[in-house]
């Protein structure tokens, strides 16, 4: 398998999941993905990760985000494991796990693995993020609906939060920025040398 870096294509794979055979590069069409591998089914992170995921199935959807996730465990233990998470998830909150899981995760050699890692692929099938986690860590899925703001060419500075200004991407101009978005401001700072730097408010 090719290696997974950033700016690097999606391999294409066909696989069997909880919701049915897919083809990687149709089921991504022209939404964008989060693909989260997990180390295991019935294990109490993940379970609560899925359940969130579950939960606020409606924020991804909203964005045009599609959800995989994928293992090592058989198809039989994960249509299992979907109804444990619905029934943590009904603890806390309503919980219906409707995205598929991939249940064959396996390395060059065939031989199963899994990792705490997400991968947010973009339409064009580009991989635009990817971040590993500790086994004893959770994933933050705020974090990473905070990511997705990337596929808008805007930058985002530190600890920037939905509703905060944002910075333009240094390769659109002002005029250009003022064509796409409503309310532009520009400053000009000496730290910056000179250079402009678009905000939005």
């Amino acid at each position: 398998m090719p290696s997974l870096r950033l700016g690097s294509t999606a391999p294409d794979f066909e696989a069997q999941t909880t919701t049915g055979p897919i083809k990687f590069h149709e089921f991504i069409g022209d939404s964008w993905v989060i693909l989260s591998s997990h180390p295991g089914v019935f294990t109490p992170v993940c379970t609560t990760e899925f359940g969130e995921v579950a939960r606020r199935a409606s924020e991804f959807s909203n964005r045009n985000v599609e959800v995989i996730g994928i293992s090592v465990n058989s198809l039989e233990d994960h249509y299992k494991w979907i109804q444990d998470i619905n029934d943590y998830g009904s603890k806390v909150g309503p919980t219906d796990v409707r995205f598929p899981i991939d249940a064959t995760n396996r390395n060059a050699k065939g031989l199963p693995f899994a990792i705490r890692s997400v991968f947010v692929i973009d339409p064009k099938k580009v991989i635009r993020l990817t971040i590993s986690y500790p086994a004893s860590t959770g994933r933050n899925i705020d974090e990473i609906l905070r990511l997705l703001g990337d596929k808008y060419c805007v930058t985002t500075p530190v600890n920037w939060k939905k509703g905060e200004d944002v910075i333009v991407h240094s390769t659109v101009s002002t005029e250009h920025a003022k064509e796409l978005f409503k309310d532009v401001t520009v400053h000009k700072r000496d730290a910056l040398k000179g250079m402009k730097r678009t905000f939005l408010q």
